[in-house]
């Protein structure tokens, strides 16, 4: 299952005179110094360290263009979300069969670099389009919509390969930590549109965003050769093979999967009706494009810095010393919680609480141990069922959810009234996060 080293074992050290060894190892007290925040162990450390820059890299990228996204959102038109989200869906149905495709025919060595090197190109685009101030609303709603299919395809990306690279046991040791890569890398993205949104403009920020998807697509290849250095590493060289539309039927034959996808359709459903929340109170409080930005990414670095201190101190050990359970369950408690607060008190300060709690413990526990989850499924459900799973069936919880908003607000319920009628979702996600536990486990002893 795993390259570089057997099935629940110390990994594969790096080879003599490979350029993962000897320099590229950290020192002693590095060592020392890791292994208090880690359970790292022998051969481990070159993977993980390529896996935390990675991360930091991709989420640098994508926070660096979230803030924008949430202007864009309201720029677009806040009355017009719910086109926003179906549109995302609909792109979302022709690029995930063609990542599938991609994997069928491509090794992972090169597709994961040309998947980003792509998404890089469209950031170029949209850069020049911003810039020349061509068609502002269109712009803006169309940015929404390719910044919603970003973050998710990349990321699933990336989780996909971590998921592919360690084991079930590696997994819950180390993923913890490595997420808080992603954490850093999200208050590094944050922090640097705050300070230069003004100074550089949105197209400046593009150009920020598109420079360091190339640091990450950089990474994944230093992984990769990682990779190939164990028992398993022919597989570097092998492309999955198989139908573009396998994500679809592999979920649908597997009801390991399907409840991945109940899973992950209750999760985005209720953090869409909070979303929503949000964006209507900012729009009707907040006047200033340049305001609400700065805002958005100042509500988000905190959340981010929140997480990372969660990922980097407790994640980890929760999930070696506690198991799923615990991790899994966290976030439908606190969404079943925030929503029947919503319900009684709808108000800027509470939803922006909220969202930012909901967004840490998800970052820092719900999504490290949703990952654990697909280390035990085969190589092909690890790319194309969990690809599909984390994009088309994601923004289809987000399509449902903005959805029935809209009709519910339309027909002249109140912002308390749908967060009341969403509640109830938040314990059916906890029923299901306690049969993906149990199935985990027998799966994991096979």
């Amino acid at each position: 299952m795993t390259p570089g080293h057997p099935p629940g074992g110390p990994a594969a050290p790096a080879p003599a005179g490979s350029d993962l060894a000897g320099p590229a190892a950290p020192a002693a007290p590095a060592r020392g110094l890791l292994r208090r925040l880690v359970d790292v162990r022998a051969g481990e450390g070159p993977a993980l360290a390529w896996s935390f820059a990675y991360g930091v890299a991709l989420m640098w990228s994508y926070y660096a263009l979230r803030p924008i996204r949430e202007e864009m959102g309201i720029r677009g038109g806040v009355e017009r979300l719910h086109e926003s989200f179906l549109a995302t869906f609909l792109v979302m149905l022709l690029a995930v069969p063609a990542f599938s495709a991609l994997m069928a025919r491509v090794p992972r060595a090169r597709a994961i670099p040309v998947v980003y090197r792509l998404v890089l190109a469209v950031l170029l685009a949209f850069a020049v389009l911003v810039w020349s101030g061509v068609a502002p609303a269109l712009v803006a709603r169309a940015f929404f919509v390719w910044v919603s299919v970003f973050n998710l395809f990349v990321v699933s990306v990336l989780w996909s390969y971590l998921a592919d690279v360690f084991t079930s046991q590696q997994g819950k040791r180390l993923f913890g930590f490595i997420a808080g890569g992603l954490s850093a890398g999200a208050v590094l993205g944050l922090l640097t549109t705050g300070l230069l949104v003004r100074p550089l403009g949105i197209p400046g920020l593009l150009l920020v965003s598109a420079s360091l998807l190339e640091v990450a697509a950089r990474c994944a290849g230093r992984l990769a050769r990682w990779a190939r250095t164990g028992s398993a590493s022919a597989r570097e060289g092998e492309a999955l093979g198989g139908s573009p539309l396998a994500g679809f039927t592999l979920v649908a034959r597997s009801p390991y999967l399907a409840a991945l996808a109940a899973h992950v359709i209750l999760f985005t459903f209720t953090g869409t009706i909070v979303y929503i929340a949000q964006a209507r109170l900012f729009a009707a409080l907040i006047r200033d494009g340049a305001t609400r930005t700065q805002l958005f990414a100042a509500v988000d670095l905190g959340t981010q810095v929140a997480t990372f201190l969660l990922q980097s101190l407790a994640a980890g050990r929760l999930l070696a010393g506690l198991g799923l359970w615990p991790a899994l369950a966290l976030h439908p408690l606190l969404a079943l919680a925030g929503l029947l607060g919503l319900a009684a008190w709808p108000s800027l300060w509470l939803v922006t609480s909220l969202q930012a709690i909901r967004r840490a413990i998800h970052y820092a526990f719900e999504r490290p141990a949703r990952e654990v989850l697909f280390t035990v499924v085969s190589r092909e459900e690890k790319y194309k069922a969990k690809s599909f799973l984390d994009t088309v069936v994601y923004r289809g919880g987000d399509v449902l959810g903005s959805q029935a908003a809209a009709a519910l607000l339309a027909s002249g319920v109140a912002l308390g009234g749908v967060s009341l009628a969403t509640a109830p979702l938040a314990l059916a996600w906890l029923a299901t996060a306690r049969y993906l536990r149990n199935r985990h486990a027998s799966l994991e002893v096979r």
